[in-house]
């Protein structure tokens, strides 16, 4: 499966937003990281939810795609991206992100997070394991939405908001 940046290769408007969502995607996961390190159980699946919460909200943004930026559109524009959501099948983009669709985004890597909370309790090396995981989870859960958006943002054939107006839509 090609990554968000291979896919949008030969567009640097979309190249731009993707690099973009991947800093903020990285800056997030350390955050998970370091979360998964404290042996407080369920500490670390509340810094994730909370962190997924704001963080699809904010990658959805860099491509035009929260629910705000779609109810903007024009109807036949707006009927379109519907038309690519549909055909990438996510369940992420253009809604308002609640707690549970966090979880049932989280689902698909609860082998990953059932590991990490046993393995914080095994003394440094069982706490590197925690945060090695606790990162590639938001890494993983973050990229699949990255990989959604810049698919629908082509089939959709979607204009990227200008970067600065997203820096002023996240305050």
């Amino acid at each position: 499966m090609p990554s968000s940046s291979q896919m949008a290769a030969g567009d640097p408007d979309l190249a731009a937003a993707v690099r973009r969502a991947r800093k903020l995607l990285h800056r997030r996961a350390l955050v998970a990281a370091a979360a998964s390190m404290v042996p407080v159980p369920g500490l670390d699946w509340a810094v994730d939810a909370a962190l997924l919460s704001r963080l699809i909200p904010q990658i959805s943004a860099e491509f035009g795609l929260t629910a705000g930026q779609i109810d903007q559109l024009d109807p036949s524009k707006r009927e379109q991206v519907q038309k690519a959501v549909g055909l990438v099948g996510s369940v992420l983009i253009g809604k308002l992100i609640t707690r549970e669709l966090v979880l049932r985004a989280a689902q698909t890597v609860g082998l990953r997070l059932t590991t990490k909370q046993v393995a914080k309790y095994v003394p440094l090396a069982g706490q590197a394991v925690a945060a090695t995981l606790g990162y590639a989870t938001l890494r993983y859960l973050g990229e699949q939405h990255l990989r959604d958006c810049v698919q629908v943002v082509q089939e959709a054939r979607l204009q990227l908001p200008a970067p600065a107006s997203i820096s002023t839509a996240r305050k």
